[in-house]
């Protein structure tokens, strides 16, 4: 016999409780507002622990927490609505802190990666050094290479490096490949020697998984199940590669894909390399990867000009799916693994960003966004952040066609990446070489390169002192590392 308290009146109808939660689960956080209005009864549903969790998880809030975390599931979501506005308004009034991450003395700067705040950088005195700019602490530590310490300055350039949660990955102009084990220390876990240099280079962000392109081999490493590296797949090619990106999500066997001229190559672990494209005389000249995608930039030479375009593959079906834009420069960038469902950012030699829609095969957006060609791009569900050759960073509000606020250095933008609170970009030098070696530190370090962090949910303090404010005991002339918060100017944005 059923409980009559447990019947909840739906006008003329009595309904248990459960299934009046799961007709309300469909409702959004206005509708379950409206509902609370009708009756006790019905506002006992509407602020029910079950239904307030799912919204929190469907909206991105706390997504690692089970409902039992909390006694409040409302107020949470309310809180995190909160907090998700005044991270829009901090970023779209440029109101944080910003910090240069602090130069190896004597170096110029050769690459830059990162991975959820954690900064990796390379330089051409064969240092490798690494920040975590999530905790504002910048002892930057360094990473040994085993190269003997009566040689300083004698080590070749870094080529490549790239960063996940737990590895950091630095190739050398000699051709040799170091892995360092973030947890473990700053000795490498792993060495590896190809016989030329590294052409391209990339890491897993999910697993320990390396490959590393070189001559017309492509390598992939990982770790076999008693922790020793080990070459997982060995692949022959016919140029030298220009892209190299391991695909996420695929379980057992690593999957990349590779560019070398105008062919793109699918590496299956267990297979031998597939050819996954191939125009001749139409070079690739970008590339991105998702789970089950592919997208590259395809340059249109020869008789019939049919314009530069983005072409999007599926890894699966090993075939075409769009063919986005028609234009008349190069595409220098694209990003699809951070864009939004249907979505996908470029960057072009046109100097233009644009916004490809897969449900239209057309572009919804296109900005003029820089002097020179665009570099680095990204975007997420309302703003684009896009780099250029000319060394400028652009931020824009897509859905309102504007832009927000610009940054300038020197060197061109080869690095950016951002999350709902932090931005991290590099400016990297063309020329690897100082010129003017009489010179002071303080005179030359504009040849050096930059890498920039920038905080957007600092504390009150923070943002309302407009005086740099140093938020960091390390001795800055003690050749680690050091922070300068500044709040960004209000009449600037």
């Amino acid at each position: 016999i059923r409980n009559e308290m447990d019947d909840v009146p739906f006008f003329d109808i009595q309904l248990p409780y459960e299934l009046a939660i799961n007709i309300f689960q469909y409702l959004d956080r206005k509708d379950l507002g409206r509902c609370a209005q009708v009756s006790k009864t019905w506002k006992v549903i509407a602020e029910d622990e079950v239904l307030w969790y799912r919204l929190c998880r469907q909206e991105g809030h706390l997504p690692e927490s089970s409902i039992s975390d909390y006694s409040c599931w409302k107020l949470i979501f309310q809180e995190c609505r909160a907090k998700e506005h005044m991270l829009r308004t901090n970023w779209k009034n440029r109101r944080g802190a910003v910090s240069e991450l602090e130069h190896v003395p004597d170096a110029v700067l050769c690459d830059v990666h990162s991975h959820d705040g954690v900064v990796i950088a390379g330089y051409t005195s064969g240092d490798v050094r690494v920040w975590d700019t999530r905790t504002w602490d910048y002892t930057a530590p360094f990473l040994d290479s085993e190269y003997e310490e009566d040689e300083p300055g004698m080590q070749p350039y870094v080529s490549f490096v790239r960063i996940n949660s737990s590895l950091a990955v630095a190739a050398y102009e000699d051709g040799f490949l170091n892995i360092w084990d973030l947890r473990t220390g700053k000795y490498p876990i792993h060495r590896f020697e190809h016989d030329a240099r590294i052409q391209a280079l990339a890491l897993s962000q999910e697993d320990a998984t390396v490959a590393t392109a070189s001559a017309f081999d492509v390598v992939m490493l990982r770790p076999n199940d008693e922790g020793y590296w080990q070459i997982a797949a060995e692949f022959e090619v016919q140029k030298l590669v220009d892209y190299l990106e391991i695909v996420p999500d695929t379980g057992r066997y690593p999957v990349a894909v590779a560019t070398a001229g105008d062919l793109v190559y699918l590496l299956k672990a267990e297979d031998s390399a597939r050819t996954l494209h191939y125009v001749y005389g139409q070079p690739v000249t970008c590339l991105d990867v998702s789970a089950n995608q592919a997208a590259f930039g395809v340059k249109s030479l020869g008789w019939v000009y049919e314009g530069n375009k983005i072409l999007v593959y599926s890894l699966e079906a090993e075939r075409c799916l769009s063919k986005l834009g028609n234009a008349l420069g190069d595409f220098t960038c694209v990003n699809l693994r951070d864009s939004p469902p249907n979505l996908m950012v470029s960057g072009n030699m046109d100097r233009r960003v644009r916004i490809h829609d897969f449900r239209t095969d057309k572009i919804a957006l296109s900005l003029s966004a820089h002097q020179l060609g665009v570099s680095a791009v990204q975007m997420d569900d309302w703003k684009i952040v896009s780099g250029g050759e000319e060394g400028l960073v652009s931020v824009w509000d897509y859905r309102m066609n504007q832009k927000l606020w610009e940054v300038h250095s020197r060197h061109p933008v080869r690095h950016l990446s951002f999350n709902s609170h932090s931005l991290i970009t590099a400016n990297v030098p063309y020329e690897r070489v100082v010129r003017n070696t009489d010179l002071d530190f303080t005179a030359h370090r504009r040849h050096r390169g930059l890498i920039h962090a920038y905080e957007f949910a600092v504390d009150r303090l923070a943002l309302q002192s407009t005086l740099p404010v140093c938020r960091s005991s390390a001795d800055p002339t003690a050749g680690h590392g050091y922070a300068l918060a500044l709040a960004f100017p209000q009449d600037r944005s």
